[in-house]
């Protein structure tokens, strides 16, 4: 199927994520990949940070890494807990440049410091790996942590729209990426409950009409998309989306003309050698 060759990773805006969206974590060093394969294997956060411990780490490190957790696991207090966290989430972001354990200790602290702000920038730190993320087991971890973190953000703020778009975006980018359409449909009901509201949060239009994409439903997908390029003409993102929408669906004209169109955008010389393959492929 065409929306099952695009998701495999002949689509554009997958490659735009890959690379514009891969996050950084310190300087221009990117997050290192774990050691885990796709499909059924299960990520385990811990067993990932042990296996870190043992073949990164200097002596050293080691040392220093095993004091802080040890004054957790001996029952550190709530603030001694919190501090203890916000160290090892630095540790693994300044020492190791690793996205991976410095993005679960900094969703540690914020659990338990419990403030909107910081589960709402754990949150979108998590959300940000999962839209470049290769690896369904690692994709779908981040996006349950994320969404764990808006969940407890909306319980502080529940009439805020941002943290519900995050949440439908977590669904979405998530298990929906994955090829589970349940867990799609679960986005997107969540984000029309915001532009039902507003019809003009354009964020929450854009992972709709990503959401529509996903689920083969390229005649929702593209009116959506359309919007967002309409009022965000620059929105690199929702161009490629709207360009894959097009070829997906049979249209080739279109989706040459706005592949065409991504050029404009951009200056990357790899990435515009990707839009001149797709369009090639096309014709």
């Amino acid at each position: 199927m065409k929306q099952q060759y695009i998701l495999a990773g002949g689509g554009l805006a997958l490659l735009f994520a890959l690379f514009f969206l891969a996050p950084t974590v310190s300087g221009e060093q990117k997050s290192n990949k774990p050691p885990v394969a796709g499909g059924s294997v299960v990520f385990n956060i811990d067993r990932y940070i042990s296996t870190l411990k043992d073949n990164r780490l200097t002596p050293a490190q080691s040392v220093y890494v095993q004091a802080i957790e040890n004054s957790i696991s001996r029952g550190a207090v709530k603030d001694q807990a919190i501090s203890a966290y916000r160290q090892l989430a630095a540790f693994w972001k300044d020492s190791l440049h690793l996205l991976e354990p410095y993005a679960f200790y900094t969703a540690q602290a914020a659990k338990l410091e419990n403030s909107e702000k910081n589960l709402t920038f754990a949150a979108r730190l998590m959300l940000e790996a999962v839209r470049a993320e290769r690896t369904d087991s690692v994709r779908i971890w981040k996006a349950n942590e994320a969404a764990g973190l808006f969940e407890k953000a909306l319980v502080l703020n529940p009439e805020n729209d941002s943290l519900k778009v995050g949440l439908g975006s977590c669904y979405v980018f998530g298990k929906g990426m994955t090829g589970d359409a349940a867990e799609t449909m679960k986005g997107i009901q969540q984000l029309l409950g915001v532009v039902r509201k507003d019809s003009m949060n354009m964020q929450a239009q854009l992972v709709l009409g990503i959401g529509g994409f996903i689920s083969g439903q390229y005649d929702k997908a593209i009116p959506r998309l359309q919007k967002v390029v309409d009022a965000e003409p620059s929105n690199l993102e929702a161009v490629t989306w709207l360009a894959d929408a097009y070829a997906a669906s049979g249209n080739k004209e279109k989706a040459v003309e706005w592949y065409v169109n991504s050029k404009k955008l951009v200056t990357n010389p790899d990435f515009i050698r990707e839009i001149d393959k797709r369009i090639k492929e096309i014709r």
